[in-house]
């Protein structure tokens, strides 16, 4: 089985693994245990690669219905050619801020608000956006964080409520180290958020045209192929249903995307070795 084993997780770090995100394992044994440490429901979540990765489309896919959040990715990345590049930068960034030390965490942070500086422009409005406004940057990541918790939930395993609160207490850490204002930290709070900002979203044809790009990429190998589309039929499946609308995509039966997922899950938790 070693081979089979070997295989998967090759496959796992060919999609998502840079050379950057190498030092970040949980396991590693330190006196610096970051923002969380090994107890924080953040580890817990955040170590599930399956869930993650379906928990990220679907977090891209709501956080592009906010018009500053989009007119960053079409005005100032090749979201056409390089979302593969994306997905590397967002693994390494999470891994990053939830698994290395704080002094990693506060780099990759600096470094991402750095990038943020560049990243601002005007929208088809006329209004100015910019990829540091607190507003936005809170948007960004309640719409990231309340996906990769459900997506956990549905594929994963079962927390208490208590601990669904916890996650979004520990993880608006890092939004309010990005410079994220009023960042909501309970289940509840996150709901209402999410209802307050319903009339601040559009959808549009550029919204359209990222939106495809995602669902739409190539798997980085047939190998790969059936696991992309389960992949994207989970993510889609995790919105809201308005928000689905929003984009046109319907919500599929769930029973075989739910069923595929949390097989998948198994396989890769199998695959891969405590740290990886």
């Amino acid at each position: 089985m070693r081979p089979l084993r070997r295989a998967i997780a090759g496959e796992v770090h060919r999609l998502v693994s840079s050379r950057e995100s190498a030092g970040f394992a949980p396991s590693a044994p330190r006196a610096d245990q970051g923002f969380f440490g090994p107890g924080s429901v953040a580890w817990r979540v955040h170590g599930d690669f399956t869930t993650m990765l379906v928990g990220g489309v679907s977090a891209l896919l709501l956080q592009m219905l906010h018009p500053s959040a989009l007119a960053g990715v079409w005005d100032h990345s090749d979201f056409r050619r390089d979302m593969a590049g994306r997905l590397k930068r967002t693994a390494y960034f999470l891994s990053g801020t939830t698994f290395g030390s704080r002094a990693q965490a506060l780099e990759l942070i600096a470094r991402m608000r750095a990038i943020h500086d560049r990243v601002s422009g005007v929208l088809p409005d006329g209004s100015a956006y910019s990829a540091n406004d607190p507003e936005l940057l809170t948007w960004v990541h309640v719409a990231g964080s309340r996906s990769f918790l459900l997506s956990y939930l549905r594929y994963g395993q079962h927390l208490s409520l208590a601990d669904c609160d916890r996650y979004f207490a520990e993880t608006a850490i890092v939004a309010r180290e990005l410079g994220a204002t009023d960042v909501p930290t309970s289940q509840q709070a996150v709901e209402d958020y999410l209802r307050r900002m319903r009339p601040q979203l559009r959808s549009d044809e550029r919204t359209r045209a990222v939106a495809e790009a995602l669902l739409r990429q190539p798997a980085p190998s047939l190998v790969q192929e059936p696991v992309r589309k389960l992949v994207m039929n989970g993510g889609v499946g995790l919105l809201p249903e308005w928000a689905a609308r929003m984009h046109g995509l319907a919500h599929r039966p769930r029973l075989g995307v739910d069923a595929g997922l949390k097989a998948l899950r198994t396989v890769t938790a199998w695959a891969l070795t405590p740290g990886r």
